[in-house]
């Protein structure tokens, strides 16, 4: 009888990786061989094959260089999933990185992205009219830099060879999948119960909280237009349009703003605009004028004088605490340049 070759995974660490999310990919895999036989087999890697510091600050040393995982999968005949790992900040691009997923997807390998690691698959040109999973924190700079990727706030998603999921516990939601592909459901029920897990998540289920929980409302009326207000970012709806939508008059509308939310409907509007600027400023290099374009504001000046009267401080002072909380942070070693290393590839 013929043994069927192990699946094995490559897992590229990005300086700043989410352990969590990490650690959540391997447990399905380790309990899975506990349960179906040596089923996985696992490998990780560097850009250099030094160890990487995840974004807890705890160093992980590696199997070996990007180098080495681009060469031990050149002809290989056993299945072969590869996994960027990221975390909480976008990360550098690397060269050699985008040219090693290229030739993955031309080898029909599947590729997967774990958090920050979704934007090394975008950078690849893998996502462009595909599903994909991006953090909430991560998604209005994602969307902004590549619209044509098929971006949602979902926990995970699997868009045919193409895997992304937000990162933290999503990720052992994304791998509980393959494995229920693989070995039936029956292992990954069983997978569910050892790990304390309280269900296998399907793909595209939302990550964030649910509305009325994330504000702790739950009048029906409130929730639907707030959920208007944040599909009409870039392009807010007039008062005028969300009370026609929900048949109530406009003061109406406004009492039940006061009453369940302490704001008036508008400055709700404003303050929600305002937390998806300071998310770009922080995760973004979107100039001011774009970022002022992105959520609302007619013009930079009036986008800055709004931010500085919310936040105390002015969108340039925030994006340069961000540079310099980032400086700090390489300078401790928690984040590495990556090197470009287009001619080894």
């Amino acid at each position: 009888m013929q043994t069927m070759p192990a699946h094995r995974f490559r897992f590229y660490l990005l300086p700043g990786f989410s352990l969590h999310g990490f650690s959540a990919a391997l447990e399905v895999l380790r309990l899975a061989n506990g349960l179906a036989g040596e089923r996985y087999a696992w490998t990780t890697a560097s850009e250099d094959g030094a160890p990487v510091r995840s974004g807890c600050g705890m160093r992980m040393a590696v199997d070996g260089a990007l180098s080495d995982a681009r060469e031990a999968g050149r002809g290989g005949a056993e299945p072969c999933t590869v996994v960027i790992c990221g975390g909480d900040d976008v990360p550098p691009a690397s060269t050699g990185l985008t040219i090693w997923l290229r030739s993955c997807h031309q080898q029909r390998m599947s590729l997967a992205g774990l958090a920050g690691g979704v934007y090394a698959l975008a950078r690849a040109g893998l996502l462009e009219g595909r599903r994909a999973a991006v953090h909430w924190r991560h998604f209005p700079d994602f969307s902004e830099r590549f619209p044509e990727a098929r971006a949602s706030q979902a926990a995970f998603e699997i868009d045919g060879t193409l895997q992304t999921c937000a990162g933290g516990p999503a990720a052992f939601d994304m791998l509980l999948r393959q494995v229920e592909a693989d070995c039936g459901r029956t292992v990954a029920n069983r997978i569910c119960e050892i790990g304390l897990a309280e269900r296998v998540r399907a793909p595209g289920e939302r990550q964030r909280l649910p509305l009325q929980t994330r504000i702790g409302i739950d009048n029906p009326v409130l929730i639907e237009m707030i959920a208007q207000m944040e599909a009409g970012m870039a392009e807010p709806l007039p008062l005028a349009s969300l009370c026609a939508q929900s048949r109530l008059s406009r003061r109406q509308v406004e009492r039940l703003f006061r009453q369940e939310m302490g704001l008036s409907p508008a400055r709700y509007y404003v303050e929600m605009r305002l937390e998806r600027a300071y998310l770009l400023l922080s995760h973004s290099s979107l100039s001011m004028i774009e970022i002022a374009i992105a959520c609302g504001f007619g013009s930079p000046s009036h986008f800055s004088r709004t931010y500085r009267s919310h936040y105390g401080c002015t969108p340039q002072q925030t994006r340069q605490a961000e540079a310099e909380r980032r400086r700090n942070r390489a300078e401790a070693g928690e984040i590495r340049p990556i090197r470009n290393i287009a001619r080894s590839a």
